[in-house]
């Protein structure tokens, strides 16, 4: 029998399940993985009794709770009397799709396609950029930074079968201006806010959309309702190249408190929207939004057009403040509500363990997360979350974290 060999040019399982599996086995034998927990009261109780606050939720306004959003999912079911109109958008559609795409096209001051996730919009989206079909017809070289969100990343072998793949070093600007030089079209893929903490380069990025027409691929998921007037996100707030050599996915899971997610384009023409309606994978599947996550994001968006919003935000950024004040950490003086307390990949998971004995939940990130050597625990803040809270927090992660 002949064995196969594989070729790992865009992936790698071997390694990233043979390295961090190990991470994870150990987690959960902690109890810092597959956790199952009630809610009450922002305390959550787990089987045995045991109570914390979790400190790993990426509701940062806490909009997922809020009664209008809440209302608005019942209210869409009972006004279409359906959960899930399970066929594909291109053959037929319910109103309520249209409706919220209308309602996130004026928020977001964009053109928007929903789908059911941000990861299924960039596997979608990523290989039609790099056959010509979302651009300017010029096959682009595809630039993948390197710490850019798998559910991007994951979409480079499809992307190798259309077009060149590579990858660069975290925010390389150099790098992507020298491929700008060598190449006729050049599409560099970044999260404009990071899993880890911190913002993508949108102003050094607008010189090279400006000068060689470089295409930006933003997934701005963690900032989008958490940044901006009206919770426009970061990469809206701050590009000045808001055209077609940028695309900008986010969930709507996350801050903006729902389901699904939003696909903001900016001046393409109606054909190339019903490309992607129609060869988008999943994105033309007989899987839309569910009728009670697009009311529930009509609802949110109706938020976000409130003084509501910057109020929360304002919360947001307090308890951000107050965190940065009491413990150090690389991200501290930015607004992102993500905080990576270093530990190392030795001590990381016992460290968890005595920040969640100790009444809290903060998730250890370890490789493939992040790099070796680098392992830490990921603290989320949130509007909600209380000074008390947050002081006691500290307190135990630095006692934890100095063992």
């Amino acid at each position: 029998m002949r064995d196969i060999a594989p070729t790992h040019r865009h992936r790698n399982n071997d390694k990233a399940i043979g390295v961090g599996n190990a991470f994870w086995d150990m987690s959960e034998r902690n109890g810092l993985a597959g956790i199952v927990a009630e809610l009450a009261d922002g305390v959550l109780r787990t089987a045995d009794g045991h109570e914390f606050v979790n400190f790993t939720c990426c509701s940062y306004l806490d909009l997922d709770s809020h009664p209008a959003v809440i209302d608005g999912a019942v209210a869409a079911l009972r006004r279409f009397g359906v959960l899930d109109h399970c066929i594909p958008r291109s053959r037929v559609q319910i109103p309520a799709l249209l409706e919220l795409e209308a309602s996130l096209g004026e928020l977001f001051g964009a053109d928007v396609v929903s789908a059911i996730s941000a990861g299924v919009a960039s596997a979608g989206l990523l290989p039609l950029i790099a056959s010509g079909h979302l651009g300017n017809g010029v096959r682009p070289l595809m630039v993948f930074d390197k710490n850019c969100h798998v559910s991007m990343a994951g979409a480079k072998p499809s992307c190798a079968d259309e077009t060149e793949v590579v990858n660069c070093d975290h925010h390389d600007v150099g790098f992507l201006e020298d491929m700008c030089r060598r190449y006729q079209r050049v599409c560099y893929v970044v999260d404009g806010s990071d899993s880890l903490g911190g913002y993508a380069p949108v102003f050094e990025l607008a010189e090279l959309q400006e000068k060689y027409g470089l295409l930006v691929y933003y997934d701005d998921s963690h900032s989008i309702s958490a940044y901006g007037e009206r919770g426009i996100g970061y990469v809206r707030t701050h590009s000045p190249v808001l055209d077609e050599r940028t695309i900008t996915v986010a969930t709507l899971n996350k801050a903006f408190g729902t389901s699904g997610a939003a696909i903001m384009l900016d001046g393409f023409p109606k054909r190339v929207l019903r490309i992607v309606e129609r060869f988008a994978g999943a994105l033309s599947y007989s899987q839309p939004m569910n009728t009670a996550a697009v009311g529930a994001s009509l609802a949110s968006a109706e938020i976000h057009r409130t003084p509501e919003l910057g109020l929360l935000q304002k919360r947001l950024y307090a308890n951000i403040e107050l965190f940065d004040s009491l413990l150090a950490s690389e991200q501290s003086g930015s607004t992102y509500p993500i905080r990576v307390v270093p530990v190392g990949d030795e001590a990381v998971v016992a460290a968890g363990r005595r920040v969640f004995e100790a009444g809290f939940y903060v998730s250890p990130v370890f490789f493939p997360i992040v790099a070796r050597g680098t392992a830490g625990l990921r603290v989320m803040l949130r509007a909600g979350q209380t000074e008390e809270q947050i002081r006691a927090l500290c307190a135990v992660l630095g006692e934890a974290t100095a063992a």
